[in-house]
């Protein structure tokens, strides 16, 4: 059987079960990125004409820099396209994960099975987004897509003349066709290599639905259609051929770009169902377009924190009148409190009035013995943040839960977000403890000084600072650090030294950097700063052209600088440990990951979801972003805490994308600096060079640990069993298991799994949600795996969705009840109005909201004795359109829209795919459809899908 081991493995490396790379192909990963991007352009132009403001679209082909610049939030573009390539990685994986799961491509006339998977998929999304769990819903929304594409790529819906999507396929339970029964034939033998005409007449007059079987073993039901090209062995026996259209030159690749349309207009459909369960701002937030970035406080509520949260109430306080309404406005206000022995929960609010009631709530009692849950609190913020967030943790107390220490650092690799620790506890008596002549307690005190190294060491890890002041320079040091808060930051260089020494460091700045700061946490540290000009700065001169002003706090300092383009020396003095960090504001900057490169004739890669292998070749894909006319010409690794580094050699992959090749990944800690070269000044002879680095150090293993079971769906208070197996590449033994999740919910597994040397196993777990816990709460879990030495570990982190059973899939329902208007040729002077009852039916969970999507009058809602929703809109007949969006608690969305001269109601994954095509005649008389009008309905959506394929089609650049 090493045969087909040998296929398998092949299988998986060449991405062979959907849209592929080939030629001019279009992949599963460019058919969802066109379609995201698609749609946020519409949802941005829809709330810029709601707002009464212009909308410029931006050029085609939309990026995501483009796109993000046209909704006016240009420095979210790191955090969209992440959100996109999250999307995109969990979209590709299914074809490594479930390769042989045919519902999950829509193989083997398993058509209902793979509208099962999306309609699952879409509950627990629209339940996510109702918790704000946006990186469980974009992660289940990747997986889902890709079923969904597939049906247009593996099924004969093309060649049965359908020119739109298939729109059943998002709606549970609804019919998606007539299925060709498992002993009817439905193809015959291609003609050689033409295959264009193999799928039988029979099937295709009467529109019978099948798709091609798929296997690596040479069987299939007598007269079936297969899959197709290698290594699909069913297609070598009769009926012999297939009929996929992953790409122009598959069986049926004359119909790769039908499919591709179709695909890219159902993934827009479904988008417009997300849309409009969860709302445009939220839809936008959950795509990572915002503002500004979230602003997350993790603060120590007991009794001798009364001053600390005075000063973080006076900061909070200042940055959001500093802020809102600007580019930096907050996305999200995240507060988790924590104390002894209680932590959360985690309160998230995009409204910062009540961001600001919720800290001024913030109690400062009780303190028991002296340390604080404060990495269980800090754990929770980890995965309740958007990734490459920042987060500011205030404390006085060490930490009592010390033992999430990995865990902790684990999120903090995976996430990328920086955490800041302001410490007060150290530099003077702590307020509970003061008067206390117990030995015990005086020696908790002193203990605060040695076991602070725990906070250095996770601030460290992230980037960040770990700040210590009194209490009375606490304000000021909030002040100072918060200042630099914007999703735009970027790092130019960081380094950490434990023992202080004399060194000299170098970093370059190009043109796009803005606000040029300095950070240096330390006692007693001497720094020589000299600008690109020569001009020479030291501690005790701080005088000149190059630092604007010079901050200190405790062993916090902050240099503003005087932004100028070159190369800069900063010479480090001394015999205390000390950490260095140079940021700024651009636009440039970059996303990486590790990947595992495939072996044999195709080419692939894998990517490494936690750390990189040790000792080995590596490979690092690195995205850059912003640079449009950039560059990348170095990518190095470089030791945190010393001066090794590891060259890698680029290669360039086309479209912002470069792989850095290492020949050893080192064992050593380190970051990720990328150089480059950009264009950007007509002013510049010669390309200008640029600089970055990742704030989060990164370390490598001997060990791999892997589960296929993320963004599963828990349901509350059944347990579920998670699958994990560890690897090493060492010397075996017992190794010790560890498990921890950030909502506490019950774990049961063993701590102790044995591997051979260089060997492997497998292990499970059980995780149970509570049966009281709300549908959408996020849960992620870290599997931690260390060696019996206990010198090397590595992680699983896997999110899953708590989701109570769905039995409500019926949309909700419009009434009109009356249409009233005196509209003249001067609308300014004239009025209408309508009266709409909603209902969810009798067997329905109830309406959840009613929004406006199109119409700028006054809306008002009221609930009716019997649970309905009385809906009262009234406008100027300037605006003589409206539309509203009606969502039951389940996310099922009805559409229904009215006009002065014309109304009609249709599912709102249908409605106006493109922003200003109206789908309604215009000279009707007034008059109103309700969902049950099904004849009328129907129509118009046929009428919008079709639109939505000829938009996209004109819009889409097939490459």
């Amino acid at each position: 059987m090493s045969w087909l081991v040998a296929l398998c493995l092949l299988l998986v490396q060449s991405e062979v079960h959907g849209f592929k790379i080939i030629g001019n192909s279009m992949t599963h990963q460019k058919i969802t990125e066109r379609a995201i991007l698609n749609a946020t352009v519409r949802v941005c132009r829809t709330l810029a004409v709601a707002d009464g403001k212009g909308f410029t679209s931006p050029p085609q082909p939309f990026t995501p820099e483009s796109v993000a610049a046209a909704c006016e939030a240009r420095k979210s573009s790191k955090s969209f396209r992440k959100t996109i390539k999250r999307i995109q990685k969990k979209n590709w994986l299914t074809d490594i994960f479930k390769v042989f799961d045919p519902k999950s491509h829509c193989d083997d006339e398993q058509l209902t099975e793979g509208q099962k998977i999306i309609t699952d998929g879409l509950s627990t999304i629209k339940a996510a987004n109702q918790v704000q769990s946006f990186t469980s819903a974009t992660s289940i929304l990747g997986k889902i897509l890709h079923t969904l594409q597939d049906f247009y790529s593996h099924s004969n819906w093309v060649e049965l003349r359908n020119q739109v999507p298939n729109s059943n396929l998002i709606k549970p339970k609804a019919n998606i066709g007539k299925i060709a029964d498992k002993t009817r034939a439905t193809c015959r033998n291609c003609d050689g290599d033409d295959c264009t005409n193999n799928i039988l007449e029979g099937i295709l007059e009467e529109k019978i639905l099948t798709s091609g079987y798929f296997s690596i073993l040479p069987f299939k039901p007598a007269g079936k259609c297969s899959h197709g090209n290698f290594p699909d062995t069913t297609s070598l026996f009769e009926p012999k051929g297939g009929i996929n259209k992953d790409t122009p030159t598959s069986s049926h690749g004359h119909l790769h770009f039908e499919a591709v349309n179709l695909a890219i207009a159902a993934t827009s459909e479904l988008l417009e169902d997300v849309r409009g369960a969860a709302g445009d701002k939220q839809f936008l937030q959950m795509m990572g377009i915002s503002k500004g970035t979230a602003l997350c406080f993790v603060i120590d509520t007991t009794g001798s924190m009364s001053d600390d949260i005075a000063a973080v109430r006076t900061v909070t306080a200042s940055i959001i009148d500093s802020k809102v309404g600007t580019e930096d406005e907050p996305s999200s206000y995240i507060l988790v409190p924590f104390n002894d022995p209680d932590f959360g929960p985690l309160t998230r609010t995009t409204d910062p009035e009540l961001f600001k009631k919720s800290i001024n709530s913030l109690p400062a009692t009780g303190g028991g013995d002296f340390p604080e849950m404060s990495l269980s609190a800090l754990q929770l913020a980890l995965t309740g943040t958007p990734s490459n967030s920042e987060i500011f943790v205030f404390t006085d107390a060490t930490a009592k839960d010390g033992h999430l220490r990995n865990p902790v650092i684990a999120l903090i690799e995976q996430s990328k977000s920086v955490v800041n620790f302001m410490i007060t506890g150290i530099l003077g008596s702590r307020r509970r403890r003061q008067a206390s002549n117990d030995p015990q307690q005086q020696h908790s005190h002193r203990m605060v000084r040695s076991d602070v190294q725990l906070y250095r060491d996770l601030s460290q890890a992230s980037g960040g600072q770990a700040i210590e002041v009194s209490k009375d320079k606490l304000l000021e040091a909030i002040s100072i650090i918060t200042q630099s808060t914007s999703s735009a930051q970027v790092t130019l260089l960081q380094a950490a030294r434990s023992t202080g020494k004399a060194e000299n460091f170098t970093f370059t700045v190009d043109e796009s950097v803005k606000n040029l700061t300095i950070y240096i946490t330390g006692i007693s540290v001497d720094f020589t700063l000299i600008n690109p000009s020569g001009v020479i700065q030291s501690t005790t001169n701080t005088t000149g052209s190059s630092i604007i002003t010079v901050k200190s706090v405790g062993n916090f300092h902050s240099l503003q600088l005087q932004t100028e383009v070159g190369m800069w020396e900063i010479r480090m003095d001394s015999t205390n440990p000390y950490t260095l960090k140079v940021i700024g504001e651009s636009l440039i900057d970059f996303l990486f990951d590790f990947v595992k490169m495939s072996q044999g004739p195709f080419e692939g890669f894998v990517l490494e979801e936690n750390r990189p292998s040790a000792g080995v070749n590596g490979t690092l894909m690195v995205t850059l972003i912003g640079g449009d006319s950039a560059t990348v010409t170095e990518v190095t690794l470089v030791e945190s805490s010393g001066s090794g580094q590891i060259n890698g050699s680029v290669e360039s992959q086309g479209g912002g994308e470069f792989f850095a090749r290492f020949d050893e990944i080192p064992s050593f800690e380190f970051v990720v600096l990328v150089k480059g070269q950009k264009n950007s000044s007509i002013t510049r002879a010669s390309p200008e060079i640029f600089q970055r680095q990742s704030p989060t150090r990164l370390r490598a293993s001997t060990l791999s640990v892997s589960s296929t079971d993320s963004d599963s769906v828990l349901e509350p208070g059944s347990p579920f069993q998670v699958h994990f197996s560890v690897m090493t590449s060492g010397t075996g033994g017992n190794f010790t298991i560890q498990a921890t999740n950030d909502q506490t919910f019950p774990l049961s597994f063993s701590s102790v799994l044995f591997l051979d040397n260089g060997g492997s196993a497998n292990g499970t777990m059980n995780i149970t949600a509570p049966l009281s816990t709300r549908s959408g709460t996020g849960v992620t879990l870290t599997i931690e795996a260390t060696s019996p030495a206990g010198t090397d570990s590595n992680y699983e982190v896997l999110r899953f969705t708590v989701l109570k059973p769905v039995t409500d899939f019926l949309q909700p329902e419009c009434q009109l009840l009356s249409l009233q208007s005196n509209c003249s040729e001067t609308c300014s002077q004239s009025m209408w109005e309508l009266s709409v009852l909603v209902s969810d039916g009798s067997n329905g969970t109830g309406i959840d909201s009613v929004r406006l999507r199109e119409g700028n009058g006054t809306l008002n809602t009221s609930m009716t004795a019997d649970n309905n929703t009385l809906v009262n809109y009234t406008s100027s007949c300037c605006s003589p359109d409206v539309q509203l969006v009606t969502v039951d608690r389940v996310g099922n969305v009805e559409s229904c829209s009215y006009s002065v001269r014309t109304t009609t109601t249709q599912d709102v994954t249908t409605n106006s795919p493109q922003d200003g095509i109206t789908n309604s005649p215009q000279d009707a008389t007034p008059a109103a459809a309700s969902s049950s009008t099904r004849a009328v309905q129907s129509s118009f959506l046929c009428l919008g899908i079709a639109v939505l394929v000829l938009t996209l089609m004109s819009e889409t650049e097939i490459i």
